[in-house]
């Protein structure tokens, strides 16, 4: 398995991009950084998007990819949960902002669109998927990916300190979890939904607890602005975890 960071960070500028991970080329999760970062050859090879959660950050460049399917007669699968497709079709795809790309054209839609509920497995490509309950500002969902030779990886969309309750649920062998702002911004980040450093220590304690190791780590959804901050706080959990926890970076790739 093969995973391309395209987006690694929670706002966008000309060297950081909306967090969005690309599977073997085919498979993205989160579309916040795919036509930003993809020629539209490479676009053309994308076969399905899975969603998170309906944040515009999330989201946003389903509308633009869609248009370049339409162009092209091709046809994307996406899967997500009702709220985030709601939020899709209220404030995107609404045919004022965008096209209705699930209704175009009428007898093969560009846009198909299969919804999933929290502990479901589907399969997407040759890919089974697992999706899980996340905590955070809107309703949300994690999903654990597991290749057809058995390579298995976690990401956790954007989420809250609640990630010890499924734990027992997965067995990754990488994690990529959200990690948004440093510890002086704790009480901010249990309010909206997502992870510091010493929050995120607390859930990674509690893995190994529960299942006696810890997978490789890759923090996401990273805050440009206190980025520096967090590097510093990240370099106190490793040493507490005896881990190592690497921030993700743009073109990043991974193998597993």
């Amino acid at each position: 398995m093969k995973i391309k960071v395209l987006g690694a960070h929670n706002t966008e500028s000309r060297s950081t991009k909306h967090t969005c991970l690309l599977i073997d080329d085919i498979l993205v999760l989160d579309a916040g950084g795919i036509t930003s970062s993809l020629s539209f050859r490479n676009q053309s090879k994308i076969k399905s998007i899975i969603l998170t959660h309906g944040h515009y950050d999330h989201i946003r460049d389903i509308p633009a990819l869609s248009m370049n399917f339409y162009l092209r007669k091709k046809t994307l699968s996406l899967y997500t949960h009702a709220a985030a497709w709601q939020s899709i079709q209220q404030h995107l795809l609404n045919a004022e902002i965008y096209p209705e790309f699930h209704k175009r054209p009428a007898e093969n839609p560009t846009l198909q669109v299969q919804l999933v509920q929290p502990f479901q497995t589907f399969t997407v490509e040759d890919y089974q998927v697992l999706s899980l309950p996340a905590t955070h500002a809107v309703p949300a969902m994690g999903y654990q990916v597991t290749s057809k030779d058995g390579k298995v990886i976690f990401y956790s969309g954007d989420t809250g300190d609640s990630l010890s309750n499924i734990w027992d649920k997965i067995s990754p062998q990488t994690i990529f979890i959200e990690l948004t702002g440093s510890n002086r911004w704790e009480e901010a980040m249990k309010h909206s939904g997502h992870l510091t450093p010493n929050l995120l220590q607390k859930e990674l304690s509690y893995f190994h607890k529960l299942k006696g190791y810890l997978p490789q780590i890759f923090a996401v959804h990273i805050n440009p602005a206190g980025e520096e901050e967090i590097k510093s706080e990240i370099s106190e959990v490793e040493k507490f975890l005896g881990a190592t926890i690497q921030l993700a970076r743009e073109g990043m790739t991974i193998e597993i």
